[in-house]
């Protein structure tokens, strides 16, 4: 997307927040432990965020559900940054390929997870239900 000037378009931080679903004050926090940086600021000092940013910032809040530390997601940034260039080193590829075996196993671990929550649930409905049988004074 374009600006009308010709320029990448530029969003605040306001829209991006919306756009994610992260809260403004996470979207300050990246900024400040430099994990995602606006690409600019506005005369004013807004933050001003790319399509680019936009999509680190999605990618770090899939990541967010598996546990990743900052460290981490700063490590897969640098490793997916380093993807996009042509050529991409094979240190970058086999880094890659290690994060996407750890997500998978993290991910079989959240699995399991929802299945004891399911199973928490339905004893919880189970235990709420009235006993079968005769009612005391029926």
């Amino acid at each position: 997307m374009e600006s009308m000037d010709g320029g990448p378009e530029m969003l605040h931080i306001g829209a991006v927040a919306e756009r994610t679903g992260m809260s403004l004050r996470t979207l300050r926090h990246y900024d400040d432990v430099g994990l995602v940086s606006p690409s600019a600021r506005s005369e004013g000092g807004f933050r001003l965020y790319t399509e680019p940013d936009v999509q680190r910032i999605l990618l770090i809040r899939r990541m967010k559900p598996l546990g990743y530390s900052l460290q981490q997601m700063r490590e897969l940034l640098e490793v997916t940054g380093a993807m996009a260039i042509p050529g991409a080193s094979e240190t970058a590829r086999d880094r890659l390929a290690e994060i996407s075996r750890e997500a998978a196993l993290r991910r079989e671990q959240l699995g399991r997870q929802v299945a004891m929550a399911d199973e928490f649930l339905a004893r919880l409905e189970q235990l709420a239900a009235p006993a079968e049988g005769p009612r005391p004074g029926a």
